[in-house]
């Protein structure tokens, strides 16, 4: 039985416990910088430029999201995401994106065509619809329903690289991409740049979002990460929020952003927890892998920043605070 003494010291030293922990979670708190956003990629500076006009004005996460990933979808000289991208083998180009907001919503369009801002379709999916997902003939339908309008999305440039990789039709799309002279996101060794960012508004909310052309000279059809909630994007506005970018099928096979917040949840900061999503898929796939490059960001509810990629290569790029543009390259696993 305690006797009185030790439970008295026993409630003193709780007690104090206790209150270390407040002081220590308010002192975090009054740390953090907010708003913040950040993305995949270095040249995506450009994109969590726009994404802060609305963050500096105490605008919504999902609102900024959504117009920052527009400026990439519309980059011509960008040949993984939106207009310019490069085409599947048949030389049509097809668009992936997915979006999430602070309340669980979400929206996914996949293999959608002739729209240049698939994240816009995916938002209004999640926002008009009852469902998550629209593929697509279907997703195409739904966007010109909704004032969309008919685009070309082969641009020259991208119409050449195609035509020249028809010579050879080898369906080997990392070793084609390691051979363009494209210009692309520095330290990329594939053809994997898609955009995938996350945002914290003032009001502590997050809200994400992905979008990419897909796999240069992919089968008709193929789809990749990048629209999958779960797998290419995943965020929990209590926890906080991860994306991912390169070998789409590789980050399926773990559900690589739904892992990384789920280790987040159990403490793990959101450096740790991009590791992890990353070393359990080098110990699911060592022998697959080759050359290809995985990588992930993420962003906690506290306003801690962390990225994690397989290869080294992968950069990253983020604003926060008084909006001060931040570049860096991510830890990895393994040398090139």
């Amino acid at each position: 039985m305690i006797n009185r003494r030790k439970f008295l010291r026993h409630s003193v030293l709780s007690t104090g416990a206790i209150l270390l922990a407040q002081q220590l979670n308010a002192k975090s708190k009054l740390e953090v910088k907010l708003p913040l956003v950040i993305s995949t990629w270095a040249p995506n500076v450009k994109a969590n430029k726009a994404a802060w006009e609305i963050l500096s004005k105490s605008g919504r996460a999902i609102d900024a999201i959504e117009k920052g990933v527009m400026v990439t979808e519309a980059d011509p000289e960008d040949t993984s995401v939106g207009y310019g991208g490069l085409p599947d083998r048949d030389g049509r180009v097809t668009l992936d994106a997915c979006i999430m907001d602070e309340l669980g919503g979400c929206g996914s369009v996949m293999c959608i065509e002739n729209i240049i801002h698939p994240v816009s379709v995916a938002r209004l999916v999640m926002e008009k619809t009852p469902h998550v997902v629209l593929v697509g003939e279907g997703a195409y339908a739904f966007a010109l329903q909704q004032g969309f309008k008919k685009e070309n999305l082969l641009t020259p440039n991208s119409e050449k690289i195609w035509k020249e990789w028809l010579k050879s039709s080898k369906y080997n799309p990392m070793e084609t991409m390691k051979h363009m002279k494209e210009k692309r996101a520095p330290g990329s060794i594939d053809n994997h740049d898609t955009i995938g960012m996350l945002a914290m508004d003032v009001n502590g909310n997050l809200s994400g979002a992905c979008s990419t052309s897909g796999m240069a000279f992919k089968m008709k059809g193929r789809v990749g990460d990048s629209p999958i909630i779960g797998a290419g994007l995943f965020v929990d506005n209590e926890v906080g929020a991860a994306t991912a970018t390169g070998v789409g099928e590789e980050v399926i096979r773990i559900c690589g952003s739904h892992t990384g917040v789920e280790e987040m949840r159990y403490g793990k900061s959101p450096r740790e927890a991009c590791q992890i999503a990353v070393e359990r898929m080098y110990k699911l796939r060592k022998n697959n892998l080759n050359d290809m490059q995985i990588g992930f960001i993420a962003v906690n509810k506290s306003g801690e920043m962390g990225a994690f990629a397989l290869r080294e290569g992968f950069n990253y790029c983020y604003r926060i605070g008084e909006g001060v543009d931040v570049v860096k390259d991510a830890e990895f696993l393994l040398k090139n």
